[in-house]
């Protein structure tokens, strides 16, 4: 997940009534009911498939404490290596037809490592037409080291470990979601696809494309980074760029001859100053330089001097004209004979809510509400992150939705990243039940005879 992107938090004055709960925050709601993980059963949920979450959670959490125990920072391809591995191993064990792809031609960014790490692609087949896709990532933003300043453990309610919730919970729980279908004996589902990516933190510049083809063909793509504290689903996100600004100029002694140089850090400073007011925050648009270099030593007029930017933007065609607006500001230059160049980098596409987003997410906060007795917050509009969810969605027939992971905060924080525990049981429910939904003969719901299907099953 982009640095960025974080679920919200529970607003200080938000709150939610209901009969059982007269004031009570969304994100404690949610995640009340199953603390534990014997928690009373709601009236509403179907028994074997809550029966059989509440039985994951312990499994899940033994994972997530095997995957948080593996450093597997984006440029560690050793750690990333060795994590997509076990990764494997779990999904072959559950009859997925797995395989582990390195990446041969990967998109070459300003941060691409010589060689990104590998992707986990398991394939599972079921005697129904529906397809869907469940995609995580298990690289983090840390380094080789990192991890014993936040070893996992376990503290009240909450699971603590470095990348735990951006995003090895993600991996996790789709991993446990899997599990619980299979011990449920539920296979109607046409084929579902499972992703693992390790490149996700620097943009995925090795997986992208793999993740763009496969979500070509599917139903529905589900994306597993935190939901934030209070589980909120996300229809859409920023799309992020980068701007990188290179101005030569000429050397020269800074005190006996500065007339015959050409600065290109005054250069520079004129070409920032006359950017400043690109950013268009009403729609979106966002251009910030944050970064800046130049000269050698004190005493030499620079010769060279460069600058980064962060650019966001709501639609594709924003960063278009942003860059088209960048070439047109540099031909007005402090200094004729400097030399100016601007490239600009597609770090992630935005993605825009779709109707078939929408619907998907309709149905989730219905098996919430009506099922869990939970409230299920869904965002349609982008609040400056992005994530893998905008390469599924450039070429998915149907919804991407991203922020299905566990309930959690802190991500790329070296001390206090952890997820909620409460939120486990819901989210292995919700999982279950989507794919139960989404795999119903021509889309009738499926909860009516949920309980049958699944009681069948068993029996068999």
């Amino acid at each position: 997940m982009r640095a960025d992107y974080h679920g919200p938090m529970c607003p200080r004055r938000s709150v939610i009534r209901t009969l059982a709960h007269p004031v009570v925050c969304a994100g404690a709601l949610l995640f009340a009911a199953a603390a534990s993980g014997e928690a009373a059963m709601p009236v509403g949920a179907v028994p074997s498939v809550y029966s059989a979450a509440q039985a994951e959670r312990q499994p899940l959490l033994d994972t997530l404490q095997t995957l948080v125990n593996i450093e597997s920072g984006s440029k560690d391809f050793a750690g990333v290596s060795y994590i997509a591995q076990v990764a494997a191993d779990k999904l072959k064990a559950l009859g997925g037809a797995v395989q582990i792809i390195r990446s041969t031609d990967p998109e070459r960014l300003q941060d691409t490592p010589e060689q990104p790490g590998p992707a986990v692609q398991a394939v599972f087949k079921g005697s129904g037409h529906s397809r869907i896709m469940l995609i995580a990532h298990m690289d983090t933003v840390y380094h080789q080291g990192d991890l014993a300043q936040q070893p996992f453990r376990i503290d009240g309610e909450r699971a603590y470990g470095l990348g735990i919730e951006d995003e090895k919970q993600g991996v996790a729980l789709v991993l446990h979601s899997m599990a619980l279908l299979q011990k449920i004996g539920y296979d109607r589902f046409g084929q579902i696809t499972v992703l693992f990516n390790s490149d996700e933190e620097i943009s995925s510049p090795g997986s992208r494309k793999l993740i763009t083809a496969l979500a070509r063909d599917q139903d529905a793509v589900f994306s597993f980074e935190s939901g934030g504290q209070d589980g909120t689903l996300h229809l859409a996100t920023s799309g992020i760029g980068a701007l990188f600004l290179s101005v030569e100029g000429k050397a020269s002694h800074a005190g006996a001859r500065p007339e015959y140089g050409v600065n290109a850090l005054y250069e520079l400073s004129h070409q920032l100053l006359q950017m400043r007011n690109l950013s268009q925050p009403e729609r979106g648009l966002k251009l910030n330089w944050t970064l800046s270099q130049a000269g050698s030593n004190r005493n030499v007029i620079p010769a060279h001097a460069e600058a980064q930017a962060d650019a966001r933007a709501l639609r594709v065609q924003d960063f278009d004209a942003l860059q088209s607006a960048v070439q047109e500001r540099i031909r007005n230059k402090l200094f004729d004979s400097s030399r100016i160049s601007a490239r600009f980098e597609l770090r992630r596409p935005p993605m825009e809510a779709s109707d078939a987003a929408r619907k998907i997410a309709a149905q989730a906060q219905q098996i919430y509400r009506k099922e869990l007795d939970l409230p299920l917050r869904v965002n349609d509009v982008a609040l400056g992150g992005g994530t893998d969810a905008a390469f599924a969605a450039l070429s998915a027939r149907g919804g991407v939705v991203e922020g299905m992971g566990l309930g959690g905060f802190g991500a790329h924080s070296n001390h206090d990243e952890y997820i909620l525990l409460g939120s486990i049981v819901p989210r292995l429910y919700l999982v279950a039940r989507m794919v139960m939904e989404l795999s119903a003969p021509r889309g009738e719901a499926e909860h009516n005879d949920a309980h049958s299907a699944t009681t069948d099953a068993q029996q068999k």
